[in-house]
């Protein structure tokens, strides 16, 4: 099975896409290992990525969808795969068809795990870490006692700058104006599987499960 995992900032993808891939045993291609991995190996794919990550720049889409070309070419794709952060936008999702057509691969499905804005926000600004002790805290799993205290040394916590309210609701306008687009593009096809990404990690696993038919 070929899947695309695909949903905002928060919904929780990536955890989910880890867990699916080792439960029917694909590999899970997240676009940001491929990178570290290609520079770390010295190919000439990865030294043109690290030229551009060096520079704080986006990696093109061209390199990446050559890191995919390759991992399929070298058979690591064969058994299935799920791909974790690719594609974010309608030109890489119609690179990526035209290179598995190519190869003579296809997509299965593309699963969507829909948050809502608000959970997503609860989601990201509840990631606390202790100035103290450095102890993590998250909504809703691991709350401390008293807000913005740390239960184990009293100390203030305090949030990434990125996971401030604000900042997170930037980034879901940025997701909804960029990569939203692409679950119209997968739904057109009829390979868009829509799951609520709400509840327990295992509730939310137990979903997908079963949307896919792969208990």
């Amino acid at each position: 099975m070929n899947l695309i995992f695909l949903g905002a900032p928060g919904s929780g993808k990536g955890t989910q896409a880890i867990r699916l891939a080792k439960k029917i045993s694909v590999l899970h291609l997240s676009t940001g290992d491929l990178l570290r991995a290609a520079v770390k190996n010295g190919t000439e794919l990865g030294q043109k990525a690290e030229t551009f990550m060096k520079a704080g720049e986006l990696v093109p889409d061209d390199i990446i969808i050559g890191l995919i070309e390759e991992k399929q070419a070298s058979g690591d794709l064969n058994n299935g795969f799920i791909l974790d952060g690719f594609p974010r936008t309608i030109p890489q999702a119609e690179a990526l068809d035209a290179m598995f057509q190519r190869v003579g691969a296809k997509t299965d499905y593309a699963v969507l795990l829909d948050v809502d804005d608000d959970e997503i926000i609860k989601r990201l600004s509840g990631r606390m870490n202790c100035s103290g002790c450095q102890a993590g805290y998250n909504y809703p799993a691991n709350m401390p006692q008293k807000e913005g205290v740390c239960d184990k040394c009293g100390g203030q916590l305090v949030r990434r700058p990125d996971d401030e309210p604000d900042v997170v609701k930037n980034r879901l306008e940025v997701y909804k104006k960029q990569t939203q687009p692409i679950e119209d593009y997968y739904r057109k096809q009829s390979l868009l599987k829509p799951i609520a990404g709400v509840g327990t990690p295992d509730d939310i696993f137990n979903r997908i499960v079963e949307g896919l038919g792969v208990a």
